[in-house]
């Protein structure tokens, strides 16, 4: 397996949607971070819904990783809310997709036996290093930001669980005979356990709140469904490490983004860490 150009441009497009949707949940007026997640949740499974019927269904080998994964994924969205909850935007989400391409690295040589090329894993390194550092910079006078240590604990478990879902999703995409099943009956599938726990905990007032942000819903479900379906794709072509490294360049775009279109501070220390991520990228590569 190879990391091409093609698949390299591809990643980075996937990095994009996935800033894209992200970003459209930080500018939501709402501001609940649950909910809010809840919101996109939907609309990716309405996606999902809609596309799988087109696509056929993934082999029945596949079922056992997709239903693994939606477990996971459970687990996923009540971390992540968590972390929104207890630390900033700009902090949690940094440190959850910066930490996690070197736990799927190490997960990556355990159980898929992957072991990356010396460029290779620099490169994961300069990465993660990269979108770290940019959790770690403070937009104001008063430099770094103090966040409550449960921010970044429920940050670094959301990362493991990150890590968990994208091994079981890549092995489950490499036997299903068809990525594009795959992803598409897994998001309509693992979304409804959490929207259902929604609903259930939020009564009427969520089933509203879902509703009145449904135009936001499907532009940012059908951003998390391309950008996932891309990457699982990447994964049946190219070593998981490298392409979930790549993947979580989404954190650059995304602080761009914020800088351009939520008016969020850029500076220095940012431009470092995304100079850091850049060489990670020309690294990966070269491996």
């Amino acid at each position: 397996m190879e990391l091409t150009l093609g698949i390299t441009l591809a990643v980075l497009g996937a990095g994009l949607l996935h800033a894209g949707w992200n970003a459209l949940l930080k500018s939501a007026p709402g501001g609940d971070a649950l909910l809010d997640t809840a919101t996109v949740v939907a609309g990716s499974s309405i996606w999902g819904c809609a596309v799988a019927p087109f696509i056929g269904v993934p082999a029945s080998a596949a079922w056992p990783y997709m239903a693994a994964s939606a477990v996971i994924h459970f687990g996923y969205y009540l971390t992540l809310a968590q972390a929104y909850r207890t630390g900033d935007l700009s902090f949690a989400y940094p440190l959850m997709r910066g930490s996690a391409p070197l736990i799927v690295s190490l997960l990556g040589i355990a159980f898929l036996g992957e072991l990356p090329t010396v460029p290779m894993a620099i490169g994961i390194v300069l990465i993660s290093l990269g979108i770290l550092s940019i959790a770690f910079v403070g937009t104001g006078r008063g430099g770094l930001r103090k966040h409550p240590p449960s921010a970044a604990y429920w940050a670094f478990a959301n990362a493991g669980l990150i890590a968990l879902y994208t091994l079981v999703d890549a092995s489950g995409a490499r036997v299903s005979g068809n990525p594009a099943a795959y992803v598409s009956w897994l998001i309509f599938l693992e979304g409804l356990p959490f929207l259902a726990w929604v609903f259930a905990r939020g009564g009427q007032a969520a089933v509203r709140y879902v509703r009145a942000g449904a135009q936001r819903g499907l532009i940012g479900g059908a951003c998390s469904l391309a950008a996932y379906g891309i990457v699982l794709w990447a994964m049946t072509r190219a070593p998981v490490a490298a392409v979930a490294a790549l993947r979580e360049t989404s954190v650059l775009f995304a602080a761009l983004m914020g800088s351009l279109w939520l008016k969020e501070g850029f500076g220095l220390p940012r431009l470092a860490g995304a100079a850091t991520v850049v060489a990670g990228i020309v690294a990966l590569k070269l491996g």
